[in-house]
């Protein structure tokens, strides 16, 4: 009883019968036995429960074992019982030992407690009955339960199903209703769609077939109305999709939706290019643009109407077929491609007569803004069409920027000659007394300076096709040819050059072509101008154009800076070389006439220098001017110290200038004709035209040469009495007391001044020369 004994040994049980060791002490079972002494059971409450107490009620204690402990804990304590009731009556029989007497009146409370036990084993096992007819219960009350919700989802699904044949009953006039005129159609495609599948499955069913017939019939009118919506030329793309999208679901033909898409969607771009067209006037089949009116809209805004209409609308109507036919029949058979690439065309074919009307230069930066937008939008078409023209688009750009290229050298070419005219004006103006106009140097500062700020703002145009924020700036072209072939080689080199053949032009061709010459100013001017280029700008422009156009490491083939200078040079040798001769030829002209329109031979003896002489002199001493203003003064060969005193003799020799021949007398003859020859043998050779160096003194002495040699051959042309010989001897020696220090070579004007004399000498009739000292009077007196 020693479990028995823990539950109750709260109320009194020793603590002995608490410690589960059995029966250790051998008194402890006869204090049990015996109960509590008086004074404990004072102190104890009483309990029924407590087995061991005094006050034990089997009652009251089987009651509260039944109702606080499960079937399993009643089994246990039914074991632990037997257990006990084992260990008392083997006790009993101990005590029966010790104390007989004492035990036989306790038997009938053993007798009574063995009644009591057989009573609550027999109440254990009616409870065990019990719990286990509750636990059939609980596995009944499970099934019920399981059952039961079963039933439950059957009836959720039946009510489902009612729902929906509910549904599915209504879906006619849902229909009706939604798809009628102005109604929503796309709610009534909803709802077609959510009971099509179930429709078609339970079509063999008269009920459900009447209901699909019925939808059909509503769906046919809805479609039968977006066909007619979709013929309406006022749909915009937004519309036109929603349209064609309802149809395909209402499962029409894709194929002729294709078609009709691309029908009214090129009729809307068609209107859109006509109305881009419409801005643009006829072509002249004449080809004259003189008198074309200038456009309606600047180009940027021509730009932004077609991108934003045309390309826009393209766009969104490409990205609309492709959602809508992406996977369909009759869709992926490059229809898109060629709609959309005959399309583009047009527009690049319009967009490239809107350009051609850009005829003046204008404002380059709105035309860059406006070739930057149309490739922007243009880029975008392509991420969808990527057969839509890219090339074709970006040969445009590139067309446009170059023919902006071109018209900005035609600028140049125009201003350079607006520049030539104004120097040519000041040239020729009149100069009122007292009053002088800009010299060489100042108009020649003043040309240049222009011209290269002109070409430099050019270039700084120029580069806004380059700059980093233009989105075609990235393209190939622009990054190589645009900044070699059309802005170094086609802009800066082409203008170079031209400007040299410009100049060298007024050398060249004014006789041939019948144009007035240029002013020997001008031709003076001009070669110091190439001669200016050849030293530093060329080499100026063409590093500055590097730097603002970088070339490619492996680009076309630039033409080298030393070849342009070498134009210009040539240029410059060509004009300084005609600017002698002009200048030469003037002089020569005046003493050509001076010899033609004189007697010769029935001239009177001559008292002083005639005034074509001094002319010429005077001429050449502002001919010395004119050009020391713009070249440097140059080498001369040392000169003799009795240069400007030196004799001038009919048979003196240029190679002996200090020696003199004698004067021819009568008494003295000798062969004239002889004598100039071998004065000739021992006289340095004159090239009358050889080029001359870019200095003042070899320009002087090249119109000398020229002008002294058209006196010699005027003079030979002649026949001369004595005093015509004598008119001539004082005639050279006035130029060559002038002329000498104006020449790169003293010896060149005394050699061709001898050979006048010894000519003049030869086709006299009485070759009788004035003295010296005479001659010197007159010169000095003249």
């Amino acid at each position: 009883m020693a479990e028995v004994e823990v539950a109750g040994s709260g109320a009194g049980g020793s603590p002995e019968a608490g410690s589960g060791s059995g029966w250790r002490r051998p008194h402890g079972p006869l204090q049990r036995y015996y109960g509590p002494s008086a004074a404990e059971a004072m102190e104890a409450a009483p309990d029924p429960t407590d087995i061991n107490g005094p006050h034990f009620d089997p009652e009251v204690f089987l009651t509260k074992v039944r109702s606080e402990c499960p079937l399993g804990q009643l089994l246990a304590r039914e074991a632990a019982l037997g257990r006990e009731i084992r260990a008392l009556d083997s006790d009993m029989q101990t005590l029966l030992y010790e104390n007989y007497n004492k035990f036989i009146s306790a038997t009938d409370t053993i007798r009574k407690m063995k009644v009591d036990f057989r009573r609550m084993e027999a109440e254990m096992d009616d409870l065990a009955a019990n719990m286990a007819a509750i636990s059939t219960s609980s596995a009944r009350v499970s099934a019920a339960l399981q059952d039961r919700h079963r039933r439950g989802a059957q009836l959720a699904g039946v009510q489902a199903l009612l729902r929906k044949l509910q549904s599915l009953v209504e879906v006619p006039g849902r229909l009706r209703r939604w798809a009628a005129p102005g109604a929503e159609p796309v709610r009534a495609l909803r709802c077609h769609a959510r009971a099509r599948a179930v429709l078609r499955h339970y079509r063999h069913l008269p009920s459900f077939r009447a209901i699909e017939d019925e939808s059909h019939a509503i769906m046919a009118e809805l479609a039968q109305r977006l066909r007619t919506r979709l013929r309406d030329d006022t749909l915009d793309p937004k519309e036109l999709t929603e349209c064609v999208e309802m149809l395909l679901q209402l499962e029409e033909p894709p194929e002729e939706l294709c078609e009709e898409f691309l029908s009214h969607a090129g009729a809307r771009l068609e209107a859109e290019l006509a109305a881009l067209e419409a801005e643009l006037h006829p072509a002249d089949p004449s080809g004259a643009t003189a008198a074309t009116p200038p456009p309606a809209s600047d180009i940027l805004d021509f730009v932004d109407r077609g991108s934003s209409a045309f390309v826009g609308n393209l766009c969104l109507l490409t990205a609309s077929y492709r959602s809508l036919f992406e996977g369909r029949p009759g869709a992926g058979d490059g229809r898109l491609e060629a709609f959309a690439a005959t399309l583009t065309t047009r527009y690049f074919e319009l967009l490239e007569r809107r350009l051609a009307l850009e005829r003046g230069l204008g404002d380059t930066s709105l035309l860059v803004r406006a070739l930057d937008r149309f490739h922007r939008r243009l880029r975008a078409l392509l991420e969808l069409l990527p057969a839509a023209g890219a090339e074709a688009g970006a040969a445009l750009v590139a067309r446009a920027a170059r023919e902006r290229v071109d018209r900005y050298l035609w600028a140049l070419q125009t201003f350079f000659l607006g520049c030539l005219g104004d120097v040519r004006q000041a040239l020729a103006a009149p100069r009122p007394p007292g009053k002088e106009g800009p010299g060489l140097p100042d108009l020649l500062a003043t040309l240049a300076s222009s011209v290269l700020g002109q070409l430099k703002a050019v270039l700084a145009y120029v580069q806004l096709f380059t700059a980093k924020d233009v989105a075609f700036a990235s393209l190939p072209y622009f990054k190589g040819e645009f900044c070699v072939e059309a802005v170094r080689e086609g802009l800066v080199v082409a203008f170079v050059r031209w400007l040299c053949r410009t100049a060298r032009g007024f050398a060249d061709g004014p006789a041939e072509r019948g144009a007035p010459a240029a002013p020997p100013a001008l031709l003076l001017l001009l070669a110091r101008l190439c001669l200016d280029y050849e030293a530093t700008t060329i080499s100026y422009i063409l590093t500055l154009t590097d730097e603002q156009f970088p070339p490619q490491d492996t680009g076309p083939v630039v033409t080298p800076g030393p070849a342009l200078c070498a134009e210009a040079r040539g240029a410059a040798q060509r004009l300084l070389d005609h600017y002698v001769q002009v200048q030469g030829a003037a002089v020569a002209q005046m003493l050509r006439k001076s010899v033609e329109t004189r007697d010769w031979l029935g001239t009177v003896e001559p008292r002083n220098v005639r005034a074509v002489m001094k002319r010429v002199v005077e001429d050449i001493t502002a001919i010395d001017v004119q050009v020391g203003q713009l070249f440097e003064e140059g080498v001369r060969r040392a000169q003799s110290s009795d240069s400007s005193r030196r004799a001038f003799s009919v048979y003196s020799s240029s190679r002996a200038p200090g020696r003199y021949a004698p004067s021819y007398t009568p008494s003295a003859p000798m062969d004239t004709h002889l004598l100039s020859n071998i004065q000739k043998l021992f006289s340095e050779r004159v090239d009358i035209f050889s080029p001359v160096e870019f200095n003042k003194v070899s320009v002087l002495t090249g119109i000398i040469k020229i002008s002294l040699k058209t006196l010699l051959e005027c003079v030979r042309l002649r026949t001369l009495g004595r005093f015509g010989l004598q008119q001539v001897q004082v005639d050279g020696h006035y130029l060559q007391l002038y002329l000498w220090r104006f020449a790169a070579d003293e010896r060149v004007v005394q050699g061709l001044l001898d050979e006048v004399a010894a000519s003049a000498a030869h086709r006299c009739l009485d070759p009788v020369p004035m003295e010296h000292s005479v001659v010197e009077l007159i010169c000095e007196r003249g």
